[in-house]
């Protein structure tokens, strides 16, 4: 039980450390409506000045808590940051709010329009935005960076990949895409490759694929230490030195 209970505050002296608090009154829930009329439910992270906003969109089976120590890190870079519960997702990181009141969860596709919601806030704020997608999210950004170019400044993708039935779709719309990216995945053939595969296809001047040389899983898991001991701190040190770059 002692010996339980060093690990357990070792990992929380970890996490407080990989994930700087941020203010209460800087987190603040947000609720969007999509095109089609769903309720999408989000949570806004606050930087105090701003360089950017940046749009967090999860993986499968997941929602927004993906992203509740990855947002407090980019805050304390100096970005706001926003991440939705897409209509298709789960409770792998927490409750999906989105998909609670629905039916059952969509497919990936069909949650396309909560991107689309989240684009239009994001908008609103009048700050320069970049979108983060999460495995099926994660190729999903490359098609409204196509279909938004004046609004979209930079795209970050970790392990995008053909997930749907048109196996084009992706590298169509990255050919479309002119604005900085970002990609990385796991550290196996299959998933670089896959990347690979797509941000081969953008015509953008400033490209960046950062394969893992340890550690590395899939989506945006891999700058979790609890589920990338190895390899998320290298991966969030391309993260942020990209977004320098960029804003």
């Amino acid at each position: 039980m002692r010996y339980l209970t060093r690990i357990l505050a070792a990992a929380c002296l970890c996490l407080a450390v990989i994930a700087p608090a941020i203010a209460a009154d800087d987190v603040e829930p947000i609720t969007l409506k999509a095109s089609d009329g769903v309720v999408i439910h989000g949570v806004y992270y606050k930087a105090p000045h701003p360089k950017a906003l940046i749009l967090l969109f999860h993986q499968a089976g997941s929602g927004k808590g993906e992203y509740a120590s990855i947002a407090p890190r980019l805050v304390s870079a100096g970005y706001s940051a926003m991440a939705i519960d897409q209509r298709s997702g789960g409770e792998l990181f927490g409750t999906n709010e989105t998909v609670a009141a629905l039916p059952k969860s969509a497919g990936y596709l069909e949650a396309k329009p909560d991107l689309e919601a989240a684009l239009a806030w994001g908008h609103a704020q009048k700050l320069p935005i970049a979108i983060w997608g999460s495995s099926y999210s994660s190729s999903l950004v490359f098609v409204i960076a196509a279909e938004h170019p004046d609004t979209v400044k930079a795209v970050l993708a970790f392990s995008p990949g053909e997930y749907f039935d048109d196996k084009t779709m992706i590298g169509q719309a990255a050919k479309k895409v002119t604005v900085p990216v970002f990609v990385t995945s796991a550290n196996t053939p299959d998933e670089i490759n896959a990347a690979r595969a797509i941000i081969s296809q953008s015509p953008s001047a400033t490209k960046v694929q950062y394969i893992p040389k340890s550690g590395g899983v899939h989506g945006s898991s891999t700058l979790l230490p609890g589920r990338n001991q190895a390899g998320a701190e290298a991966n969030w040190t391309a993260v942020l030195a990209f977004l320098q770059k960029v804003f």
